[in-house]
């Protein structure tokens, strides 16, 4: 295994996207025809119940490229079981490219290489759950991984009875090869293949933020790369950054946007960096993925790895990821809010100077308190405040707060889906009707006018706009549990005001009962209704 001074850098993305052309040129004659979809809904959600937090765990890629082995995950592995991160949350270790031969065998299985892996993918597998921890594997829905070996694009069925039968735990889908289908069509047929199998099995959607993945990978995937590759860079980091913070509606329990792997530990990012990275993919709701030399990481790596209060943030079980309250300058405040309700916010100094950057507690959803309590989440160090959070930050840094105190919640003129925690799927109009009556559903998040929603200032939730506008309505000014829930005429009546409470609850003003879905129900088209308050996911909803 290579150590962290001889480790060869892995290949640059666009080296990897160069070997992907070059094998797509060769096998294009093996292109597997287009699948319709269909276009009346969009796909049954996934409903594996994987993932109900972002998921933590290692990738291979980033520190060793192409030399993957069995020793190598073994013993990464092992020094997960040692050094802090499993018991930190960190669970998969995850296989990526080249661990395969070039062929499949007469059946039309893959051939895990006998060289890089002698007892296998399933010793492999045995060997990382002895330990408590799962194992990952990669493939991809192309005709040929990236790097040029064996695509499961026609061979899904066979593929994912294979990874089930070794024991797999999670697998990464890479994209290229493609032949020009569809990634949904692609994607959704290795989705039903895993299905299939019965295993659990959490799935990591990797198209590089193509076709607007995030539209439609909550019924796909568990997560999805909403970018092209990462780099060990600032400038990678950054960039990346801003491409998915502003993703954060489309994100919850069971389907997470996924700015690709850490690169803590790695290339040219300084301490101050690493420190920034971990705390922006906390704040986002991010899957956290190690992507560097584990068995030998400095006690400096660790220490940003295995950050308790911050990796609570990213895992805390609310599941929304943080939007930017605002950015001026390159100074950038992010507010999350937490299932306790307390709000994590990030300063982030994306400049190359100390800068001072300051918000307030209003600005960050909380009020009601003549006093915040301040938690820095990398000193651990606490303070007070009557409103004002501020703190001096260096360049390329991040200062991470927890506050705590008061109420928070504040979604007033906050316009996104409303999210179904329980589910992950949104509260929907069905068909998109505007026949007041219509009683409202749960779906499949799919970017909507029906399942875009803003809370008004006189606490209503609205959908559609204009002459059309409608309003979220108990009916009847009905108080009952079981009471449907509806659209209506907006008109202010009390029965049409709604709390969205810390806690992730949405309670009706006129009756105190909780938005809930009928039975606890997840699949796509389960009515909502009025129901007693028992703290059950299916009562839990995050707007925006």
């Amino acid at each position: 295994m290579p150590t962290s001074t001889t480790r060869p850098l892995p290949p640059l993305p666009s080296l990897r996207r160069t070997l992907a052309l070059l094998f797509s040129t060769a096998l294009l004659a093996f292109a597997v025809p287009l699948l319709s979809l269909g276009t009346a809904r969009p796909a049954a959600a996934l409903g594996n119940g994987l993932a109900p937090t972002p998921q933590m765990g290692f990738n291979d890629w980033n520190a060793y490229g192409c030399n993957v082995s069995e020793s190598l995950i073994k013993s990464t592995a092992q020094a997960m079981h040692t050094n802090g991160m499993q018991a930190a949350g960190y669970t998969y270790v995850n296989i990526d490219d080249c661990w395969m031969t070039h062929n499949r065998d007469s059946g039309g299985h893959l051939v895990p290489d006998p060289a890089k892996f002698p007892d296998g993918i399933k010793g492999t597998a045995d060997y990382v759950h002895s330990l408590g921890l799962k194992l990952g594997i990669y493939e991809d829905a192309g005709t040929a991984t990236c790097a040029g070996y064996p695509g499961s694009l026609g061979h899904e069925t066979t593929d994912a009875q294979s990874f089930a039968s070794w024991g797999v735990d999670y697998l990464k889908y890479d994209n290229c090869n493609n032949t020009g289908v569809s990634a949904r069509t692609r994607y959704t047929t290795m989705r039903d293949a895993l299905a299939a199998t019965g295993r659990p099995i959490l799935y990591s959607l990797c198209n590089w933020g193509q076709e607007n993945v995030w539209t439609w990978g909550a019924s796909v995937g568990n997560s999805w790369r909403t970018t092209g590759d990462i780099s060990p860079t600032y400038s990678s980091m950054l960039s990346i950054f801003h491409s998915n913070v502003g993703l954060a509606s489309y994100a919850g329990p069971g389907h997470w946007n996924d700015p690709d792997m850490l690169e803590i530990g790695n290339g040219s990012m300084t301490a101050t960096e690493n420190r920034s990275e971990f705390s922006l993919w906390a704040e986002m709701a991010a899957p956290l993925i190690a992507g560097t030399n584990i068995p030998q990481a400095s006690s400096a790596t660790l220490s940003v790895l295995t950050n308790s209060r911050v990796i609570a943030v990213d895992q805390d079980p609310l599941g929304k990821q943080g939007t930017m309250v605002s950015s001026s300058g390159g100074l950038d405040v992010l507010a999350k809010p937490l299932a306790n309700g307390d709000v994590s916010v990030a300063l982030f100094n994306e400049t190359g100077s100390t800068a001072t950057i300051t918000t307030t507690a209003s600005a960050i959803g909380k009020t009601g308190a003549s006093a915040y309590t301040l938690t820095d989440l990398w000193s651990g160090a606490t303070s007070t405040t009557s409103g004002t959070i501020s703190a001096s930050v260096p360049a390329h840094g991040t200062v991470m707060y927890r506050v705590a105190g008061g109420t928070s919640g504040g979604t007033t003129g906050v316009t996104g889906p409303l999210h179904a925690v329980g589910s992950g799927k949104c509260l929907d109009v069905p068909n998109a009707t505007t026949t007041a009556g219509t009683q409202v559903e749960i779906w499949s998040c799919n970017g909507g006018a029906n399942q875009t929603w803003t809370h008004t200032a006189s606490d209503q939730l609205s959908v559609y706009s204009g002459s059309g506008q409608m309003c979220l309505d108990a009916y009847d000014n009905r108080t009952a549990p079981g009471t449907k829930v509806e659209i209506w005429q907006c008109n202010g009546q009390s029965n049409q005001q709604w709390s969205l409470n810390s806690d992730g609850t949405v309670t009706g003003r006129q009756s105190g009962l909780c938005l809930g879905v009928a039975g606890g129900a997840t699949a796509d088209g389960a009515l909502a209704e009025l129901q007693t308050c028992d703290g059950s996911g299916g009562q839990r909803w995050t707007l925006g």
